[in-house]
């Protein structure tokens, strides 16, 4: 199996639940040249929705949310997957971590429908160095 496992970080901010805010957020991110790896949106309340952001730099995100003045609560560590897809890729990563006693307690993917596929996953931060020993990061 081809895939590449990385060491990423992510951030979340909070915006309402109404049209464009997520827009505005991902508007603003691109004028200041910075590119994410990976996004995620999900509600967590009647009225707020938690946008989770992963940099390819971090360093370039928490500056912009410095001088937009749009508050992050990060970083936090996250494994970044992306390779060939193919049959029993996420079934070998898991395996390593399940033999290692490592949890997965969170994750996500999406494939291109072009054979690659890219898939966060999330340890807890006091396993997180075991689950990069044992996946050889």
């Amino acid at each position: 199996m081809s895939y590449k496992i990385r060491k990423v970080e992510y951030f979340y901010c909070s915006v309402v639940d109404q049209p464009g805010e997520a827009y505005k957020l991902l508007a603003k991110l691109e004028q200041g040249g910075i590119n994410l790896l990976a996004f995620t949106a999900i509600p967590v309340g009647p009225d707020r929705t938690q946008l989770t952001l992963f940099p390819e730099i971090s360093s370039k995100l928490i500056n912009e949310a410095r001088n937009s003045a749009f508050s992050l609560d990060g970083p936090h560590p996250a494994l970044l997957v992306q390779g060939d897809d193919e049959l029993g890729a996420l079934a070998d990563i898991h395996q390593i971590l399940f033999e290692a006693k490592v949890n997965v307690y969170a994750s996500s993917g999406v494939t291109d429908s072009k054979g690659s596929f890219g898939y966060l996953l999330y340890v807890r931060p006091e396993e997180f160095e075991r689950a990069t020993a044992v996946l050889k990061i």
